[in-house]
């Protein structure tokens, strides 16, 4: 009577996850609370770095591409004056106040070296798409004295180098006169517009593969566990209704013998 009663409960055990189902076709794998943080750290991680490559990709390499490309030369100065008439500009001087001025237009003109051409001097890709007649476009302010007095500062820089050369930048590929003294945007600037955002990416997506790795690997754990302690469970049922068997096959027979031992002759 107790043999049936194992075979039965082993049975509804087996059937009892989702119709017949295996137990573990709907399990989810395991987390904790350490994971679900590092989980959220990893997808932080890569929405930065999106948002990263979207910012830099519109303010530094969308500028870079579409500036012209520009070959490293050697100026000297030729001719340095400041324009007499005054360029206009606006500023700001509170939330609702906005004002007028004028800022003095500074010219630098030099010779290349390579090719002996007279041109233009500005200080950036910047200075020359804002005023392609001045060296630099201050900021605006209605000090007059201090924006002539920043313009006489360069010009006495500058007449200290006639006749040195200094590095500069022109355009091979442009008839344009200009040339400028530094690169906004240099190929060490883009290279780190494109590493950092692309190793915050490569960071998260990291994180969040360890983590579903450890999952995956803990879930396998307790599978291969599970099916041990059903197997080693298996095998005990199978001895004690082995053993039960042997009891009540010696007992059966211990019985019949008493019986022939009193049975009268």
């Amino acid at each position: 009577m107790g043999w049936p009663a194992f075979s039965t409960s082993g049975t509804r055990r087996n059937t009892d996850h989702n119709d017949g189902d295996p137990p573990d076709v709907h399990r989810k794998l395991p987390s904790s609370a350490g994971e679900d943080r590092a989980m959220l750290l990893g997808f932080a991680m890569m929405g930065f770095s999106v948002l990263m490559f979207f910012v830099l990709g519109v303010t530094i390499l969308k500028p870079f591409l579409l500036s012209t490309q520009r070959e490293e030369s050697n100026c000297t100065i030729i001719h340095v004056h400041t324009m007499d008439d005054w360029t206009d500009c606006a500023f700001t001087c509170g939330m609702d106040c906005r004002g007028q001025g004028k800022y003095p237009c500074l010219q630098l003109f030099v010779k290349l070296t390579h090719s002996g051409q007279k041109v233009l001097l500005h200080y950036n890709e910047e200075a020359v798409q804002i005023n392609s007649k001045c060296f630099y476009t201050p900021k605006c302010h209605q000090h007059r004295n201090d924006l002539l007095s920043g313009a006489l500062d360069i010009k006495e820089f500058f007449d200290h180098k006639n006749g040195t050369p200094f590095s500069c930048f022109y355009s091979p590929d442009s008839q344009s006169e200009d040339v400028i003294l530094i690169k906004k945007y240099d190929q060490m600037v883009i290279f780190h517009c494109l590493f950092w955002p692309l190793l915050t990416l490569l960071g998260g997506v990291l994180i969040g593969g360890m983590v579903r790795l450890t999952q995956y690997l803990s879930f396998l754990c307790e599978k291969h566990s599970t099916a041990f302690r059903g197997e080693v469970s298996g095998k005990v049922l199978h001895m004690a209704q082995h053993q039960f068997k042997l009891w009540r096959v010696g007992r059966s027979k211990g019985r019949s013998r008493e019986t022939l031992r009193w049975w009268p002759n």
